[in-house]
């Protein structure tokens, strides 16, 4: 049940409806019980009153004659009477049945009671249309043989009833005082208790927008200490996102730099004076080389900011991996073809239910390219000795994990050098190949999403050239389904 219904949850709602939900309900019990608990509090006075009149009619019964007689002087009957307005309801009977003072057809006890001498007992009846609490007893007479007396004395229950509503009234009209107080000071108390909340709002909006700080986690309520702290640690990776951007766009202005500065340049050797035919061609062929540079930076920074934020936008669907990357190595066959290197495809072939991965079909393409591309950037070659590089997609019979090798016989990567190659814009020195740098981040981005771990060895260890092997490992086939 609830008070105060809201569009939108409150806090200071909630905890007021839960404190005064349960109090409203519990007043009409809590009168309930008053009610009963003041009829039996009532009734107490009026049954020993039963009972003394009881017991002093008993008294007023005696034996002449062998003959048992009932006097009731007017004074004692006077005593009776409670008020002007209250009716005298008494019974009399001898030990034959016969009336010997009071009413004639006030109802008798029932027939199966025991008889206990002496004993006074109440019971409920209707008279005439007039519920009445009665007390009796049974009195024993000095005669031979003969049956006790039976006393009974009754009064309606109206005094009763109007004792137990005075009593109710007496209890319960405080408390349409002391309710809306109740509640006054409930909302009070709560509006104390939620001021540190209104604080700590007060500070975060207080604060600049560059301001990434930790919140004070000792001046809040204990129990609004877990979700500062949690807002910290929000905060805290926010911060490294945006310090990771900012250091991505400054390396990705610098990288952009270079080819623009070299279009530039060749743009002003061509229009130079004096300037002939062939030195014309030399610099459009600059140009175009540092035109497909910028434009291969650009393509691959789309290519990583794709990867890094498709991990909830792209839907993940069955990927056959042998046939994926069959299909990448003949799209980059051509490109290998003009450095005169050899590569080829071994391992599982497609159609293999264990080459069947859940993910994205196109930045598993990406990824697998960015292997292959980056082991034809790299690799030597020439038509006396023709570089060679080998795509495997294999399976492990022991842990029935999925295994993609990308493997060349390049130059090689220094061991120092390897945790450095999954940087963006991190090339090798030394190393006079094109490229952006940024081949792998993006391998390491989409193979993470994939859950798959990515390690670099030597191709051929202890020779000259060492060459590469790029493996990819994924989780086992149990784990994928």
């Amino acid at each position: 049940m609830k008070i105060f219904q809201r569009e939108q949850r409150s806090l200071f709602g909630e905890i007021l409806d839960w404190m005064l939900t349960p109090l409203l309900l519990l007043w009409p019990v809590s009168l309930v019980l008053t009610w009963l608990v003041a009829q039996g509090i009532a009734g107490k006075p009026f049954d020993r009153a039963l009972e003394y009149n009881a017991g002093a009619l008993a008294q007023r019964i005696a034996v002449h004659a062998d003959k048992a007689q009932f006097r009731l002087p007017l004074p004692a009957r006077e005593l009776l009477r409670t008020d002007d307005a209250e009716s005298v309801y008494y019974q009399v009977l001898g030990p034959h049945g016969e009336l010997l003072g009071g009413l004639k057809d006030l109802p008798a006890p029932p027939d199966d009671e025991r008889l206990t001498m002496g004993e006074t007992r109440l019971r409920e009846v209707n008279y005439k249309g007039v519920d009445l609490r009665v007390a009796y007893l049974w009195v024993r007479l000095d005669l031979p043989d003969a049956r006790p007396a039976l006393v009974q004395v009754g009064e309606s229950m109206d005094r009763r009833s109007l004792l137990a509503t005075e009593i109710v009234k007496g209890v319960m009209l405080p408390q349409f005082v002391i309710l809306p107080l109740a509640v006054l000071l409930v909302w009070l108390a709560l509006v104390q208790a939620i001021k540190p909340l209104h604080r700590l709002e007060e500070r975060i909006r207080a604060r600049k927008p560059d301001d990434l700080s930790a919140l004070e986690v000792d001046a809040v309520p204990m129990e609004v200490a877990p979700l500062v702290a949690s807002v910290n640690d929000l905060l805290m990776r926010l911060k490294d996102s945006i310090a990771t951007q900012k250091r991505f766009l400054a390396d990705a202005a610098h990288q952009l730099k270079t080819p623009l500065a070299g279009l530039r340049m060749q743009a002003d050797l061509a229009q130079r004076q004096g300037a002939n035919a062939e030195e014309l061609k030399q610099s459009l062929r600059q140009i175009g080389r540092s035109s497909i540079r910028a434009t291969h930076t650009v393509n691959q920074l789309l290519a990583l900011a794709r990867a890094e934020s498709s991990g909830t936008v792209l839907a993940h669907t069955p990927c056959d991996l042998a046939k994926l990357t069959m299909d990448v190595v003949r799209d980059c066959v051509p490109r290998a073809l003009e450095k005169s290197i050899d590569l080829g495809y071994e391992g599982v072939e497609p159609g293999n239910p264990g080459t069947v991965i859940p993910g994205n079909l196109t930045l598993l393409k990406e990824m697998v390219r960015n292997l292959v591309d980056n082991a034809i950037n790299y690799t030597p070659s020439s038509t006396a000795r023709p570089g060679i590089i080998t795509a495997r997609v294999l399976l492990d019979p022991f842990s029935g994990a999925l295994v993609l090798q990308v493997e060349d016989n390049g130059p090689g990567i220094p061991a120092a050098e390897r945790s450095l190659v999954f940087q963006p814009f991190y090339r090798a020195l030394g190393n006079e190949a094109d490229g952006s740098g940024l081949g792998l981040p993006i391998v390491q981005e989409i193979a993470g999403q994939h859950h798959a771990e990515i390690s670099v060895e030597d191709h051929r260890p202890g020779q000259v050239p060492p060459g590469t092997t790029f493996t990819l490992r994924f989780s086992r086939i149990a784990d994928r389904t």
